[in-house]
């Protein structure tokens, strides 16, 4: 089972990708993961990786769609992925699709989790993390015991400028722009399913198990 996790910063697809993951024994891969684990090993194509991230340019799309291929074909990856952050843009796909056809290879789903900008601003603006131990609250679901108190360390809590209102705004409106039109070109290779994103995380994992069909 061959999995693409779809879905704006900040509507749990991450969250959701883990618990595929677990429940049926595949690997959940992101592109951040093979970065590091091949620049670790110094493999060929991680010492390529590095000389564009040390000057601090994107890896060219050929590059990743090379380490991410590399990384399904490893053994853990006979019954399946999920894969989480990636594709991010259409040639991503593209070059995704071509690849995997040429080892007789195809996705299954591209499941998108949907949650309205709205809700995701709301949700990220709610964030609080400790200045001391890094510790992360939410306001609203997970409140600290005592109001911009760490629970762990006693730290004060801050807004990070990442969950601002404004800065989610931009990524989502970066996510719409790049991201977006995978939506379209997943529905037009027949294998998109969207979920609401909107409800409790283990009712979203439920729509997504009933999709997988087991």
């Amino acid at each position: 089972m061959k999995i693409i996790m779809l879905g704006a910063p900040g509507a749990g697809k991450g969250t959701q990708a883990k618990k595929i993951a677990a429940k049926y024994d595949i690997p959940h891969i992101s592109t951040g993961d093979i970065f590091r684990a091949n620049i670790k090993n110094g493999t060929e194509l991680g010492r390529k990786a590095k000389t564009y991230m040390d000057q601090g340019l994107l890896v060219p799309d050929e590059l990743v769609v090379d380490l991410v291929v590399d990384r399904v074909n490893q053994e853990d990856c006979a019954d399946g992925y999920v894969l989480d952050g990636f594709p991010r843009t259409i040639p991503q796909a593209e070059a995704l699709t071509k690849a995997l056809a040429e080892l007789g290879q195809k996705m299954d789903y591209a499941i998108d989790v949907n949650v309205p900008d709205e809700n995701i601003v709301n949700r990220m603006s709610g964030r609080r993390a400790c200045v001391g131990c890094g510790a992360t609250y939410h306001m609203v679901y997970a409140p600290t015991k005592k109001e911009g108190i760490c629970d762990t360390c006693g730290g004060e809590l801050i807004l990070r400028d990442d969950d601002k209102p404004e800065t989610v705004q931009k990524r989502l409106n970066v996510y719409h722009d790049q991201t977006q039109p995978l939506i379209d070109y997943y529905t037009k290779e027949g294998i998109l399913r969207t979920v609401d994103g909107t409800v409790d995380i283990d009712d979203v994992f439920q729509a997504i198990v009933e999709i997988l069909g087991a």
